[in-house]
């Protein structure tokens, strides 16, 4: 009994010691990180992408949402698209339901050229939240920038429902109204558009193609 007694309080001294061993990795890893983003963000202020990549690399886990997301938007300003691209598909890919992840890749994917991955992660925006505005705006303008205005009005009806005050989600309902010929509901949006922006020469444009 003595000999088990002896081998449970080992047992327990080295379990309580590695626990201790731990938490200072824990304090000394987390303490590397916050010191490496503090920098990151120094460089960023003062235009230094190169810096602010290269001192998050150091550090860099495949793991951690923060880096990757961190990453993918200092390779954007930096004009790493491809790359940047990469590392927001990683935070994707640890964060699923993570909306600014989202957000983050359309960046690069705009500068790339490439409207149908933005188009379809502001559709996987909308599978998380529908009623993300801005999501919702920004297909507005997508169908609407490929004259599918049907689909366009729909995206900008959203918005206005949610926001009716909202000139930008208004002005735009207006155009798409026009361009599918339904005039009487584009005068009143155009006129309402003039309520939030008086003598907004958008709106006024419209309302003078409407005889």
């Amino acid at each position: 009994m003595e000999i088990l007694k002896k081998t449970t309080r080992i047992i327990g001294l080295v379990i309580l010691t590695a626990l201790f061993v731990t938490n200072i990795v824990y304090s000394q890893d987390n303490k590397t990180l916050q010191e490496a983003f503090t920098k990151s963000y120094t460089y960023e202020y003062d235009g230094e992408y190169t810096k602010a990549i290269d001192v998050l690399k150091k550090v860099y886990n495949e793991d951690s949402y923060e880096i990757n997301l961190r990453l993918g938007w200092l390779t954007y300003l930096s004009g790493l698209f491809t790359e940047s691209t990469t590392f927001y598909e990683r935070a994707i890919s640890l964060k699923p339901l993570s909306i600014e992840a989202h957000f983050g890749y359309v960046y690069p994917a705009s500068a790339l050229g490439n409207w149908n991955l933005v188009k379809n992660h502001y559709l996987k925006i909308l599978e998380i939240d529908h009623q993300n505005t801005l999501a919702n705006y920004r297909l507005g303008l997508i169908y609407y920038g490929n004259e599918d205005y049907a689909t366009a009005e729909k995206y900008f009806e959203k918005v206005l429902n949610l926001y009716p005050f909202d000139y930008d989600a208004c002005i735009m309902y207006a155009w798409s109204s026009l361009r599918l010929s339904k005039f009487r509901e584009a005068k009143v949006l155009f006129n309402k558009a003039l309520l939030i922006k008086p003598d907004n020469e958008s709106a006024l444009e419209g309302l003078g193609l409407i005889k």
